[in-house]
């Protein structure tokens, strides 16, 4: 038995099917997947990811802790409540865990969010506590927290119908990748899925009122099957698959994240890297042929040599199959994926492949 959300209890009303994911026993679908997915493209969903860690962080050395510990650098956010993707890395330029951290709100001046992965729950925490020493901080884990994703082009208009006028002045007010605090919750315009979207974050003794609320509004439950076709489809990164302790963020189509101008832990690796010339790269795939890629299929281009699929799946949007590929460093313009024995013809792109419901590819 894995850990429970708060709502764990409701994904058993809605005959979810549960499975574990990071320690956690999660619902992977309610009715479909392409349902959900479909929901969210074109109207609205919600997903229960109350399994992330969400920390706070306070005190006299937030700000010089936060530049020490991330590849992106904190002191670019000037607007209050701003958040900021980021990675965290370790000596050797390697990716610890992907995360976003949020700036103080006016409500909360001298607080930062912290939203990392719940599967790096153990190793993020035990790096970040010791990377705290000589900083005057504090972090702390808000286990006490639910927070769930609304997602999809209908997602502001009916979480402000349901939560009413306060509440969606606040929404209405949001700049893309901003929080502000709402009562005792706190109001994101960030997303997992490539739309239009909030992360909530809700004190679990209230998660299930919401949550019925947002039922009763037409709102459908998302599981993680669909959370990961979208994403996918986005060209969003999964810690484990594009990216990992032994992955850099330069190989990992994350080079715009790194704030070069300020020191971080791992900057000298990366330095050394790209003076060396970076030797792979993170592309999209596009299947010509009939087939399915899945993630860790061989990737061979014909003259220069191999890669492999980090992620794949059939996209509901595109009808074809996609897939994330680290492969050689170059001007590659069509691959090889072997399935089965065989060799299917890929045309390689640029992700994302599918943005605020458009194709892109």
């Amino acid at each position: 038995m894995g850990h429970k959300t708060a709502l764990y209890e409701q994904h058993l009303a809605l005959n979810a099917r549960m499975v574990d994911f990071g320690g956690w026993d999660m619902p992977v679908q309610y009715s479909s997947v392409l349902a959900e997915h479909h929901a969210v493209r074109r109207a609205v969903g919600m997903f229960d990811v109350s399994h992330m860690t969400v920390l706070e962080l306070t005190g006299a050395d937030a700000v010089p802790y936060l530049q020490r510990l991330l590849a992106n650098d904190v002191s670019r956010l000037k607007v209050a409540g701003k958040a900021l993707y980021s990675a965290m890395l370790n000596e050797q330029g390697g990716v610890i865990d992907d995360l976003i951290v949020y700036a103080p709100t006016t409500q909360k001046p001298d607080l930062w969010r912290v939203i990392v992965n719940c599967g790096t729950h153990d190793k993020d925490l035990a790096w970040m506590q010791k990377q705290a020493e000589g900083f005057a901080i504090n972090l702390i884990e808000r286990t006490d927290l639910a927070m769930l994703a609304i997602q999809g082009p209908k997602a502001y208009r009916v979480v402000s119908d349901v939560l009413g006028d306060e509440a969606g002045a606040i929404i209405q007010a949001l700049k893309v990748f901003q929080g502000r605090e709402y009562n005792d919750w706190f109001i994101a315009r960030t997303g997992y899925t490539g739309e239009e979207g909030l992360e909530i974050l809700v004190p679990e003794a209230q998660i299930a009122d919401f949550w019925q609320k947002l039922l009763a509004a037409e709102v459908l439950p998302c599981g993680l099957a669909a959370r990961d076709t979208l994403r996918l489809e986005a060209g969003m990164n999964l810690y484990g698959n594009e990216m990992n302790d032994d992955v850099s963020p330069l190989v990992a189509n994350m080079a715009w994240t790194i704030a070069w101008e300020h020191d971080f832990i791992g900057k000298e690796a990366l330095v050394a890297e790209q003076a060396n010339g970076v030797k792979q790269q993170l592309v999209g795939l596009v299947l010509q042929d009939k087939g399915v890629l899945r993630s860790h299929q061989k990737v061979i281009i014909d003259g220069v040599g191999e890669g492999e699929t980090t992620s794949g799946t059939f996209s509901p949007t595109i009808e074809k199959s996609i897939a994330l590929a680290r492969i050689p460093a170059g001007d590659v313009q069509q691959v090889w994926v072997e399935i089965r024995g065989k060799r299917l013809a890929a045309n390689v792109v640029k992700p994302p492949f599918v943005r605020l419901g458009k194709v892109l590819v």
